[in-house]
Protein backbone atom coordinates (compact mmCIF):
# COMPACT_ATOMS: atom_id res chain seq x y z
CA UNK A 1 0.00 0.00 0.00
CA UNK A 2 1.35 3.43 -0.94
CA UNK A 3 1.65 6.08 1.76
CA UNK A 4 0.26 9.46 0.66
CA UNK A 5 2.86 12.24 0.52
CA UNK A 6 1.88 15.69 1.82
CA UNK A 7 2.27 18.25 -0.94
CA UNK A 8 0.77 21.43 0.44
CA UNK A 9 -0.87 23.13 3.38
CA UNK A 10 -3.64 25.71 3.30
CA UNK A 11 -3.12 28.58 5.70
CA UNK A 12 -6.37 30.45 6.26
CA UNK A 13 -6.10 34.07 7.34
CA UNK A 14 -7.94 37.37 7.55
CA UNK A 15 -4.90 39.14 6.09
CA UNK A 16 -3.57 37.14 3.11
CA UNK A 17 -1.41 39.92 1.62
CA UNK A 18 0.36 40.56 4.94
CA UNK A 19 0.94 36.86 5.54
CA UNK A 20 2.13 36.21 1.96
CA UNK A 21 4.63 39.08 2.19
CA UNK A 22 5.87 37.84 5.57
CA UNK A 23 6.40 34.26 4.36
CA UNK A 24 8.21 35.48 1.25
CA UNK A 25 10.50 37.75 3.26
CA UNK A 26 11.20 35.23 6.03
CA UNK A 27 11.32 31.91 4.19
CA UNK A 28 11.10 32.27 0.41
CA UNK A 29 12.82 35.49 -0.69
CA UNK A 30 13.11 34.27 -4.30
CA UNK A 31 9.35 33.67 -4.65
CA UNK A 32 7.64 36.10 -7.02
CA UNK A 33 3.99 36.73 -7.73
CA UNK A 34 0.81 35.36 -6.28
CA UNK A 35 -0.29 31.80 -5.76
CA UNK A 36 1.28 29.02 -3.73
CA UNK A 37 4.71 29.61 -2.23
CA UNK A 38 7.11 26.76 -2.94
CA UNK A 39 8.97 25.84 0.25
CA UNK A 40 11.40 23.31 -1.14
CA UNK A 41 8.79 21.21 -2.93
CA UNK A 42 6.10 21.65 -0.28
CA UNK A 43 3.52 24.28 -1.24
CA UNK A 44 2.14 26.89 1.13
CA UNK A 45 -1.27 28.14 0.00
CA UNK A 46 -2.42 31.32 1.77
CA UNK A 47 -6.12 32.08 1.46
CA UNK A 48 -8.56 34.70 2.73
CA UNK A 49 -10.95 33.05 5.15
CA UNK A 50 -13.98 34.41 6.98
CA UNK A 51 -14.20 31.45 9.37
CA UNK A 52 -10.93 32.17 11.25
CA UNK A 53 -9.95 34.87 13.74
CA UNK A 54 -7.19 37.39 13.17
CA UNK A 55 -4.92 35.45 15.57
CA UNK A 56 -4.80 31.74 16.25
CA UNK A 57 -6.02 30.74 19.71
CA UNK A 58 -3.88 27.56 19.90
CA UNK A 59 -0.60 28.29 18.13
CA UNK A 60 1.15 25.12 19.29
CA UNK A 61 -1.56 22.74 18.05
CA UNK A 62 0.28 22.32 14.74
CA UNK A 63 3.85 23.53 14.21
CA UNK A 64 5.32 23.67 10.73
CA UNK A 65 8.95 22.47 10.91
CA UNK A 66 11.68 23.40 8.47
CA UNK A 67 14.62 21.01 8.38
CA UNK A 68 17.73 23.01 7.50
CA UNK A 69 21.33 22.18 6.67
CA UNK A 70 22.75 25.53 7.81
CA UNK A 71 20.95 26.65 10.97
CA UNK A 72 22.98 29.84 11.42
CA UNK A 73 22.24 31.06 7.88
CA UNK A 74 18.49 30.56 8.22
CA UNK A 75 18.45 32.00 11.73
CA UNK A 76 20.19 35.14 10.43
CA UNK A 77 17.64 35.48 7.60
CA UNK A 78 14.81 35.19 10.12
CA UNK A 79 16.47 37.75 12.42
CA UNK A 80 16.80 40.13 9.46
CA UNK A 81 13.13 39.60 8.65
CA UNK A 82 12.25 40.58 12.22
CA UNK A 83 10.42 37.41 13.20
CA UNK A 84 8.92 37.04 16.67
CA UNK A 85 10.93 34.37 18.49
CA UNK A 86 8.90 32.09 20.75
CA UNK A 87 11.89 29.97 21.77
CA UNK A 88 15.39 31.04 20.72
CA UNK A 89 17.95 28.62 19.32
CA UNK A 90 18.55 25.69 21.63
CA UNK A 91 20.82 22.69 21.32
CA UNK A 92 19.05 19.43 22.15
CA UNK A 93 20.03 15.79 21.94
CA UNK A 94 18.61 15.46 18.41
CA UNK A 95 19.95 18.76 17.07
CA UNK A 96 19.40 22.51 17.14
CA UNK A 97 15.87 23.98 17.34
CA UNK A 98 14.25 27.43 17.38
CA UNK A 99 10.56 28.38 17.35
CA UNK A 100 9.08 31.56 15.88
CA UNK A 101 5.64 32.90 14.97
CA UNK A 102 4.08 34.37 11.85
CA UNK A 103 1.89 37.52 12.03
CA UNK A 104 -1.22 35.40 12.72
CA UNK A 105 0.53 33.75 15.67
CA UNK A 106 1.10 30.34 14.02
CA UNK A 107 4.23 28.61 15.32
CA UNK A 108 7.03 27.46 13.04
CA UNK A 109 10.39 25.88 13.79
CA UNK A 110 13.77 25.58 12.19
CA UNK A 111 15.59 22.38 13.01
CA UNK A 112 19.05 21.15 12.13
CA UNK A 113 19.25 17.51 13.11
CA UNK A 114 22.58 16.11 14.18
CA UNK A 115 24.31 13.94 11.61
CA UNK A 116 25.10 10.51 12.97
CA UNK A 117 28.20 8.72 11.69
Amino acid sequence: MTTPKPGSILLGTTQPAVLRDWYRKALAPDHKGEGAIDLGGFLLVIDQRDDVGSKTSEPARMILDFHVDNFDEIEERLLSAGVEWIAPAEDRAAGRFATFADPDGNYLQIIQFKQHP
